[in-house]
């Protein structure tokens, strides 16, 4: 199941955060992301337990992914994929572009976002501690 995040789900998103960077609650303020007006973080749950986060912030007609992780234990079940899906879903007719930053590294990450028609625009040099980034988009199809 995938719903909206909500202040119960904050220490697990922390906990799942830290997958993704070692300082992950340094960077993300989960708590100030879900009141504030131009955030959104998914989660998916299996069995009552969170076992994947998906967090944006929406301005305009732009969507810029930040966060995408799934726990170690639950990863090659599609589980990113049904998130992206459910984003893309989400977010409607309103919303013209998807942006996100993935390392060139990440090849897994490149392949689920080819599979919805990012784009490489640009490269964005030294981005990570040990890896440049790619500046992907989607823009929403007629």
């Amino acid at each position: 199941m995938i719903r909206e995040a909500n202040k119960n789900d904050i220490e697990r998103i922390n906990e799942l955060g830290s997958l993704l960077h070692s300082n992950f609650t340094t960077i993300f303020d989960i708590t100030k992301m879900l009141e504030d007006e131009v955030s959104k973080i998914y989660v998916y749950i299996i069995d009552n337990t969170i076992v994947a986060f998906l967090s944006v912030t929406i301005l305009y007609e732009t969507c810029d992914i930040l966060s995408i992780v799934v726990d170690e234990k639950y990863r090659h079940q599609k589980i990113a994929t049904n998130l992206m899906a459910y984003l893309i879903t989400d977010l409607g007719d309103n919303n013209k572009m998807i942006t996100l930053e993935v390392a060139t590294k990440n090849k897994a990450a490149l392949k689920l976002y080819e599979n919805f028609n990012f784009k490489i625009i640009n490269i964005r040099k030294n981005y990570y501690q040990d890896d440049d980034a790619y500046l992907m988009a989607r823009e929403k199809e007629n």
